[in-house]
């Protein structure tokens, strides 16, 4: 039994979750999964043709890779084993998933309705100790929001919260509160002596050299699931909740929906765990028989190859591009595929690629030209602006927009920084060589509308920053978090948004606020 909290880890990122979703729909629902040894043993061969999986000798042959990724998805409350026929089935999360639903909405969802106990915790091979009836990720947002606390490290977590915060009661949060900061001051020395004895690995045993390891690596799953969310970031070691996301999180935390109950009964804990936000009840029946015809499997594998080019690019509409592509992965003619993704995908997806564009924004100079080259794919394939990725040129900004519709142009500089302030070079870079020398990159003979900025998020100064720009300058510009930006591509579609809306947006003369989308 173990004596912590327990998140199942074939991958530490959530990144990959749909492609391994969709890699699983294809080989496994509808088929008897319980001792069906050659479906395991595909499924390993599907996650490592896909590259989800490490390609390598499986010793005894018999899925143990396949069941631990079945553990993942199932964790998440994305699928359920059918008590009637012992078919996998997927949930509404699942399907929704599957259906191009935004993931990070989907499973953000998940996430913050995980708990303890749960069909997963009592698994056979899980067992979490049943001292816990808490949702872990509840309770470290509440904490992140603690002006007491502020921030949390992995070895905090580690060390104190995963093994002794226990429930939800207010005294086991005041005790895990006081905790916290008796470790700030004395660190290890708190512990209670038999601490290894009580909080021991799955496995028994206790490095001498790395003895908190187990628990180490734990936290570290744990913070990647969180920051998948979006609602927080990990910076220096520490994890915070991003600033312009705080409002969102006093909302999730104002209200406390009650525990799934019925954790011992899988089917029925799995389907109403595994609800996605569009629903408040799993109505279907899913007892009738599908006969599984060629054209079934076909629009299955169309369908993986697509989830998995979502997750590489914004998808808006589906192309000739696309279609080639997803010909060349499968092996099917066009006309199948073409017609598969205009019934399943009308619209594309955006949603799932957004996962890598706010990775994107944090990772500093290293992928700087990943996130501008994605900025370009926004701008062009969701707003309809003609978009040039102008960066390499030397001495101009990263993007050049065009909207022929309302004619302007304008300028975007990326910075992929969590707390971006404008330098005194910068500033000087973008009056003298981005604004002002603007003919020397920009053939377009219409006004420049607006500069902006697009970043992790912000220094406290930023707008009289981009203030002092606009002053000088007499062109309006902003600075937009890459959580607004999320926000703005998936409110363009909604709500059929304009050129000359995202003109108005982005003139505001300071940061763009939620308020302002």
């Amino acid at each position: 039994m173990l004596n912590y909290w327990w998140v199942t880890r074939p991958k530490r990122k959530l990144n990959s979750i749909p492609d391994v979703l969709a890699t699983f729909a294809e080989l496994s629902l509808d088929q008897e999964w319980q001792g069906q040894r050659d479906s395991h043993l595909s499924f390993e061969d599907a996650l490592e043709q896909a590259g989800l999986k490490r390609k390598g000798e499986r010793r005894d042959q018999t899925g143990g890779g396949a069941r631990t990724y079945k553990a993942w998805v199932e964790s998440l409350g994305l699928i359920f084993t059918q008590e009637s026929t012992g078919k996998i089935k997927l949930t509404l999360a699942g399907e929704a998933i599957m259906e191009g639903e935004s993931p990070i909405e989907v499973l953000k969802s998940q996430i913050f309705k995980y708990q303890f106990p749960s069909s997963f915790s009592l698994s056979r091979g899980v067992q979490v100790a049943q001292r816990f009836k808490i949702r872990p990720f509840r309770f470290l947002l509440k904490l992140l929001n603690d002006p007491d606390i502020e921030y949390l490290t992995e070895e905090e977590i580690a060390k104190l919260i995963v093994t002794k915060a226990e429930n939800e009661t207010e005294k086991c949060y005041k005790y895990i509160v006081n905790n916290i900061l008796e470790f700030r001051q004395k660190g290890d020395i708190i512990h209670e002596e038999d601490f290894f004895d009580k909080y021991k690995s799955s496995k028994g045993d206790v490095n001498p050299e790395y003895p908190y390891r187990h628990l180490m690596d734990l936290a570290n799953t744990i913070v990647n699931w969180l920051e998948y969310t979006q609602l927080v970031k990990r910076d220096t070691g520490e994890v915070r909740i991003l600033e312009d996301k705080r409002l969102e999180v006093q909302s999730l935390l104002s209200v406390s929906p009650p525990f799934i109950d019925r954790p011992e009964q899988h089917e029925y804990f799995q389907r109403k765990y595994g609800l996605d936000p569009k629903h408040k009840k799993d109505t279907r029946n899913l007892t009738e028989t599908k006969t599984i015809t060629a054209k079934i499997i076909a629009e299955q594998k169309i369908k993986q190859s697509y989830i998995a080019e979502s997750l590489k690019q914004p998808i808006t509409k589906i192309t000739t591009a696309l279609i080639d592509k997803i010909a060349e992965k499968t092996g099917f003619e066009d006309k199948l595929i073409e017609e598969t993704l205009l019934k399943l995908y009308p619209r594309g997806s955006v949603g799932a690629f957004m996962t890598e564009y706010f990775e994107m924004a944090f990772k500093g100079r290293d992928e700087a030209s990943d996130f501008e080259k994605a900025t370009v794919e926004l701008f062009q394939n969701v707003f309809g602006f003609e978009a040039k990725h102008v960066g390499p040129i030397g001495l101009t900004p990263d993007v050049l927009i065009l909207s022929d519709t309302d004619g302007y142009q304008a300028i975007i500089d990326n910075k992929a920084y969590s707390k971006y302030t404008i330098s005194n070079d910068h500033h000087n870079r973008m009056v003298h060589n981005y604004i002002k020398d603007l003919n020397r990159y920009s053939s377009y003979t219409v006004p420049l509308a607006f500069f902006s900025y697009i970043a992790g998020g912000f220094g406290k100064n930023i707008n009289s920053q981009v203030m002092d720009i606009v002053n000088v300058t007499k062109v309006s510009g902003s600075a937009i978090s890459v959580s607004n930006m999320i926000k703005l591509v998936e409110l363009y579609e909604q709500k059929n948004y304009t050129n000359k809306k995202i003109r108005d947006v982005f003139s505001v003369n300071r940061q763009i606020l939620l308020s302002d989308l």
